[in-house]
């Protein structure tokens, strides 16, 4: 079974600590909690009655946890998917909120379940997610790591200000590849070569 405050925690490293970068879409950020759903959830750290970047450089990974286990686990209907897909989903949610769902949707659409590609996790995706699973979980896996692989490329590839998520300044692969790698088997990660080809056209 799934020991999901386990992958909670590890998210949690993952993210790292304070950043406030400006071409980051999140904005100020810590332990991967954005001021936005610091404000949405009323986080109010040093209880001057407003949520700011004080709060956010406040946060503890514990309240990041709490936040992640319960807003982009629980909420979302993330549990009800098969097991194979959870970690990997919850990960891609922190990340990319209801797009998670939507790169799964996606997926399951060309394997040949019919769902709408909606970011909502109902009863059409789960069976959906189950019927794929039941085929070949390990497959399932790896083919939705593979797909968040390819939407971090894809973003990067339209934003140059977000391909140094995506690419180090040695060249080598981003944080964004390298998060989505860790859940792909490896005989499906790309080679530095393949990478490189693949980003050649960035300049």
């Amino acid at each position: 079974m799934l020991d999901v405050r386990a992958v909670a925690r590890e998210i949690v490293a993952r993210e790292g600590g304070f950043v406030n970068d400006p071409d980051d879409p999140g904005g100020a950020t810590k332990h991967g909690v954005t001021l936005a759903t610091a404000r949405a959830l009323g986080l109010d750290k040093d209880g001057d009655g407003d949520v700011d970047v004080a709060d956010i450089r406040g946060l503890t990974r514990r309240d990041a946890e709490a936040v992640f286990l319960e807003h982009y686990y629980a909420k979302p209907g993330i549990s009800h998917l098969p097991e194979a897909l959870q970690a990997t989903v919850f990960d891609m949610y922190v990340n990319a909120g209801g797009n998670a769902v939507k790169i799964l949707q996606r997926l399951l659409g060309h394997m040949g379940q019919a769902v709408a590609v909606d970011g909502q996790i109902g009863p059409e995706t789960i069976e959906a997610a189950k019927a794929a699973a039941t085929v070949s979980p390990s497959h399932l896996k790896d083919a939705y790591g593979i797909a968040r692989r390819n939407y971090y490329l894809k973003l990067a590839d339209a934003r140059p200000s977000l391909r140094k998520f995506a690419r180090t300044r040695s060249g080598g692969k981003g944080g964004w590849i390298k998060r989505a790698e860790e859940f792909i088997s490896t005989r499906y990660h790309l080679s530095e070569a393949e990478f490189g080809r693949r980003i050649s056209k960035w300049g």
